[in-house]
């Protein structure tokens, strides 16, 4: 599908000049970060700071798995280079770290830019600069907005898709009679989140809405106020870091409930770092999150993920951020091979836009001309004797207030060792 093209000054050309312009066409300028043997991306994430301990090891991953394509010739000949620069999760910092990107380090793209605040800050120098703005790490709803920001494409499942799902899900396993409570960050990620569930449980569903912000060390008075109310289905806007603190914290005071998390603090094996990996079965049994990519142990996706893991990326954990940032690196990987052999940063947008890129999630990518949202539903996954899985049907639904429906579809299957092809 073509790109939209944008309106541009005209100019009157002389003969001579439009000899010159036209005998120029045959050999156009390679576009930024393309040679002829490299392709260049780069990111912002935080590797050091706050939010370190919870996301420095998803560049890592996505490195591991560039170096496992590059192994194999890269894509159309050319190996993947990837610049990954620490914004401590601060956006003024993450405003120079991305304009060194693309100033000094001339990228091709900006590839899983992390954080709600902090990629914001430079959504619209991406656009205005037409750098296209790849898979951001955030499930805001900022990132799917075409019509004004056309060259950025989200990649996580946005938090009210993600909550409508949890909620449908909580209904549906006969919580009618629940009494129904929430804790979220007290940011776009909570407000999005109780957005969704009100929109599948009603306005007045939710008994206690708690907050809580990154800088707080303790949130007992957010679990005594749900114990207090007699909240039986607790669900969590909570990052990784949070959640343990959540669930630990109401283990403390024996008060038991189900919770059910949003995939970005729903990762079990991260959950166990924090609790102790003694203390995470009992405490994480039943524990219900959302996702929308391959986690289960006999996943194809998953024996792939564990073998680059071991081979490229130094013995670091098998956790959901491996699989999270070798999925975006195969998306990356199979955008470039749509792009064409002479990639250019329009070609890049038009394959995505193109619905070409199918991704690996558990249920194809959905973007097209009208829609940069990344995947339309999600999976439920349970704990059960400390191994975490899918259960039942996985849901599709929209950010709106549009019905909760089963998703009875194939997901991608991994092809040549993981190395997309044309």
């Amino acid at each position: 599908m073509p790109l939209r093209t944008r309106p541009r000054p005209l100019a009157v050309l002389s003969a001579g000049a439009l000899a010159a312009t036209l005998a120029g066409c045959s050999t156009p300028e390679p576009s930024p970060g393309v040679t002829d043997d490299t392709v260049t991306v780069g990111t912002h994430t935080p590797l050091t700071g706050p939010a370190a301990a919870g996301y420095s090891s998803i560049s890592k991953a996505v490195s591991a798995y560039f170096d496992h394509v590059n192994a194999q010739g890269g894509i159309h000949g050319r190996t993947i280079e990837y610049v990954v620069k620490d914004d401590g999760y601060n956006p003024a910092t993450t405003q120079t770290v991305v304009r060194e990107l693309v100033q000094e380090d001339g990228v091709l793209a900006i590839l899983n830019g992390l954080g709600t605040p902090t990629h914001a800050s430079v959504l619209d120098y991406l656009n205005e600069n037409e750098v296209p703005d790849l898979f951001v790490a955030s499930g805001a709803l900022l990132w799917d907005d075409p019509e004004q920001h056309p060259w950025t494409f989200a990649f996580n499942v946005d938090y009210t898709t993600e909550a409508k799902a949890l909620a449908q899900y909580a209904l549906d396993e006969g919580g009618e009679d629940a009494v129904f409570c929430v804790l979220g960050q007290d940011d776009d990620y909570g407000e999005d989140f109780v957005a969704g569930l009100e929109a599948v449980l009603g306005a007045d569903a939710l008994a206690v809405s708690e907050t809580y912000a990154v800088s707080d060390q303790d949130v007992t008075a957010q679990v005594g106020a749900m114990q207090a109310a007699g909240c039986t289905h607790n669900f969590l806007a909570t990052v990784n870091g949070f959640t343990a603190r959540t669930v630990g914290t109401a283990a403390k005071m024996r008060y038991p409930a189900q919770w059910l998390a949003s995939s970005s603090g729903g990762d079990y094996p991260t959950l166990a770092g924090y609790l102790g990996e003694d203390v995470a079965p009992a405490v994480l049994e039943g524990f219900v999150s959302a996702n929308y990519l391959p986690f289960s142990p006999d996943s194809e996706w998953v024996a792939l993920f564990r073998e680059i893991n071991e081979t490229y990326n130094a013995g670091e954990p098998f956790t959901g951020n491996t699989v999270y940032g070798m999925s975006v690196a195969y998306t990356f990987a199979q955008a470039l091979a749509a792009a064409g052999e002479d990639p250019t940063r329009e070609s890049l947008v038009e394959a995505l836009e193109s619905g070409d890129v199918t991704g690996n999630g558990i249920m194809p990518l959905a973007y097209s001309a009208d829609s940069h949202r990344s995947f339309g539903g999600v999976g439920i996954t349970v704990v059960t004797g400390g191994v975490q899985d899918y259960v039942g049907t996985a849901f599709t639904t929209d950010a709106g207030d549009g019905p909760v429906e089963p998703y009875d579809g194939d997901a991608p299957a991994p092809e040549n060792q993981g190395v997309p092809t044309t």
